[in-house]
């Protein structure tokens, strides 16, 4: 956990940061394949030589590799362009069958395609078996187990806001479904992507003329489609970032404090520090952030590949406006 010190907008504000990046292989999604291999064991013995097949954009896989691994079985990962080539490489080293797909799914992404291509590898093997992390109730539920009783502790008496990215929303509703009970005044705020179906109703953080989004370049945060996990109670507010803040806010964060954030970490502490400039702020929110920058040297933080993507010059356009609202962040890590 690291304590953050935000300064903008001649206010100065701290925020929790929960790093996943200390998890086995590196991020939140580490529990969600826990959970949904418990499950698929529970429903069905994984045998040796047993094969899972799944979705992903990258994290997931490199979870599910690292426990099917030790029992044995075999991982085929359904994958698509906005995987980082660094997570692909672990994925490929770890032994894993990638599948790739390449036709976007004309919601701003890839997963729809991806989905569709797992149906169309049980179909022809009838053998493989799918963790589905999308609708899964062993994915709400691991984080209803860990995760959320950890923010709880961890966030202490002050703590009244948790800011979480969504995609398939398990993370978000499992959280949700352990805090909720406890009747605290804890605000939740589910953190989109601009161009993303996951969330109803998200107010989109970036306002100005002409920033309308139709794809997603931040892996790991929105989706094609309605969260199947998510309930009008799983959040009580729900924000759409974009791709320029997000990698805008993960660069700054790691020039100013040497923590690297992952993409979707980006977003959340994105939005985060948006809110902790408006009226009615959160005294003591924490951010969740899935995983590091350690996949994204390639991507999110290089130039060359923002340049490719037209991204570039948005990017630099929103760091030097964060910058002229005093952004500014300092904080105190440990790896609890």
């Amino acid at each position: 956990m690291a304590t953050v010190q935000v300064k903008s907008r001649g206010r100065i504000r701290h925020l929790l940061l929960k790093r996943e990046s200390f998890n086995p292989t590196g991020s939140v999604k580490d529990r969600t394949a826990l959970g949904l291999l418990r499950a698929l064991d529970a429903r069905e013995e994984l045998r040796p030589g047993s094969v899972v097949v799944e979705s992903t954009s990258g994290n997931l896989g490199l979870a599910l590799a690292h426990l099917l691994d030790s029992l044995d079985c075999r991982l085929i990962a359904v994958v698509d362009p906005k995987t980082p080539e660094a997570t692909l490489r672990q994925l490929s080293a770890a032994g894993v069958q990638l599948h790739w797909v390449d036709v976007p799914d004309g919601h701003g992404g890839y997963l729809l395609s991806r989905l569709e291509a797992v149906a169309e590898l049980r179909r022809k093997n009838t053998g493989y078996r799918w963790t589905n992390q999308y609708g899964n109730p062993a994915n709400p539920l691991i984080h209803q187990q860990t995760t959320g009783p950890e923010i709880v502790a961890q966030g202490g008496r002050e703590l009244d806001a948790v800011y979480v990215a969504v995609s398939t929303g398990g993370t978000l509703a499992g959280i949700a479904a352990h805090i909720r009970p406890l009747r605290r005044p804890i605000r939740l705020v589910a953190v989109d992507a601009a161009a993303s179906l996951a969330t109803t109703g998200a107010v989109d953080l970036d306002r100005r003329p002409g920033m309308t989004r139709t794809s997603r370049l931040v892996p790991g945060i929105g989706a094609s489609r309605p969260s199947s996990f998510l309930r009008s109670d799983s959040y009580d507010r729900a924000v759409a970032v974009t791709d320029a803040m997000a990698i805008a806010t993960a660069r700054i964060f790691l020039e100013d404090t040497g923590i690297g954030l992952g993409g979707s970490a980006g977003s959340v502490v994105s939005a985060c520090v948006h809110d902790l400039a408006e009226p009615g702020a959160p005294r003591l929110p924490l951010c969740l952030a899935a995983d590091d920058a350690d996949k994204y040297a390639a991507t999110l933080y290089d130039d060359g590949w923002l340049t490719k993507m037209d991204l570039l010059h948005e990017v630099t356009e929103t760091i030097s406006r964060f910058r002229s609202d005093g952004l500014e962040f300092s904080a105190d890590s440990s790896p609890n």
